[in-house]
């Protein structure tokens, strides 16, 4: 290939690579690719050239650029079109990178026509190269002036500035010098008045641990005379008291009165005394105003037996829905009286897992297999300690008779369910 047709391909190559995408750019080619279009073409020869003969993707990516660049007469060379008037070397080049039918004719006709001008174009580009080299090396020397020319400028800057800062600190040293001189002579001054006011504090304390001893003995003293006037006015109440006590004894036995404790004036009216009754109820309460009376309790524990109650108040109602209307109802009357509650369901009438939204505050409990919610209820009961108001609703008399000897009271489940109509 002519070197005018090599040197114009590359160029015509070096120009489309600015103009293509990143991942169309062979990877040797990359870094040149953000460079100017006329150094982009000198720096990149070396490796443009042999990438176009072997790479054929990207010479047709390169020959597509350049004839958007080229419009007239690239179509004319990729059609087969003759152009007269057209550069041989450009249209050589053009047909290299295209590649048309024709291609090789056309580089053989360039190289006929410019066999002359090959070595002068060469010796031109020559000295063109050599020229811009030339340029910009001169450039980079003024630049390298510019930037020594400014370090020596900061140089003698901070060199003013170091020689200020040494004057000022040699200032600081010599009047630190003075102020330590001045220092050291109050120093001495102060270990004289230290050393005198360390014997006065020595005689004071001296001073004060003769007192303190004085004390300790008159302490002692009034503690042994403190002793002897309470022992004395122990004996002289313990001679009274036993005075008073013969005194009353003797008065009892001269009066002949009954031992106190025996009757009471109240004792001397006449009456008819009831019978004695019985020590607990045997049925459950069914007054509402009781029941309201004992959740007014302080720390009252509701206790409730919940099929007892739910089969007596919705005994048409699926067991899941007793239960949930139960508990719903009993998180309103927590709410309005701020209750503890606790539930008993009996646990044999579950088949599976219990689906239970209990509000907070109501506690629900299912007896374990193999017992009944009446044991259950017997030893929440059991559990509370003594003196603790404990009141439990369920219409079973066994429960209710159990419960009642263990200190509780029993209501029924109608009264419950009364209670919570009213909520």
């Amino acid at each position: 290939m002519p070197e005018p047709v090599r040197q114009r391909v590359l160029a015509l190559a070096a120009q489309a690579l600015g103009q293509l995408p990143a991942s169309d750019i062979p990877p040797p080619l990359r870094r040149f690719a953000s460079f100017a279009p006329a150094k982009r073409a000198k720096l990149s020869a070396s490796v443009l050239g042999p990438i176009l003969e072997t790479d054929d993707h990207f010479r047709r990516l390169a020959a597509f650029q350049v004839r958007r660049e080229h419009p007239e007469l690239g179509d004319a060379v990729a059609e087969g079109v003759p152009v007269p008037a057209a550069d041989p070397v450009e249209v050589a080049a053009l047909a290299y990178l295209l590649r048309p039918d024709d291609w090789e004719r056309h580089i053989a006709a360039a190289a006929v026509q410019v066999p002359v001008e090959a070595p002068r174009a060469a010796s031109e580009e020559a000295v063109s190269r050599l020229a811009d080299q030339l340029d910009q090396a001169r450039t980079e020397t003024r630049q390298v002036r510019e930037r020594l020319r400014e370090q020596v400028n900061e140089l003698k800057a901070e060199n003013v500035t170091l020689r200020r800062k040494l004057n000022e600190a040699r200032q600081r040293i010599s009047g630190l010098q003075s102020e330590l001189e001045q220092r050291t002579t109050e120093a001495a001054t102060a270990d004289e008045r230290v050393d005198a006011a360390r014997a006065e504090v020595d005689r004071e304390l001296r001073k004060l641990r003769a007192r303190i001893t004085e004390l300790e003995a008159v302490e002692h003293a009034a503690r042994r005379t403190a002793g002897q006037e309470r022992e004395l006015a122990s004996m002289r109440t313990r001679l009274l008291l036993d005075t008073l006590l013969e005194a009353a004894s003797g008065l009892r036995r001269e009066l002949a009165l009954p031992p106190g404790g025996e009757l009471r004036p109240a004792d001397t009216v006449a009456g008819m005394e009831p019978e004695a009754a019985p020590v607990g109820r045997t049925a459950p309460d069914d007054d509402p105003a009781l029941f309201d009376e004992l959740l007014s309790l302080p720390q009252v524990h509701l206790i409730i037996d919940g099929y007892n109650v739910t089969k007596t108040a919705w005994p048409n109602s699926p067991l899941h829905s007793q239960r949930q209307r139960l508990v719903t109802a009993l998180g309103a009357l927590v709410a309005q009286r701020r209750i503890e509650v606790t539930v008993v369901f009996d646990g044999a009438e579950l088949s599976g897992p219990v689906q239970l939204n209990p509000p907070r505050g109501v506690r629900v409990r299912f007896s374990p297999a193999g017992v009944i919610a009446d044991e259950v209820i017997r030893q929440l009961v059991r559990a509370e300690p003594p003196g603790r108001p404990v009141v439990v609703v369920s219409t079973d008399r066994e429960v209710a008779d159990s419960i009642i000897t263990m200190g509780a009271r029993a209501l029924s489940a109608t009264t419950l369910i009364s209670r919570i109509a009213r909520s």
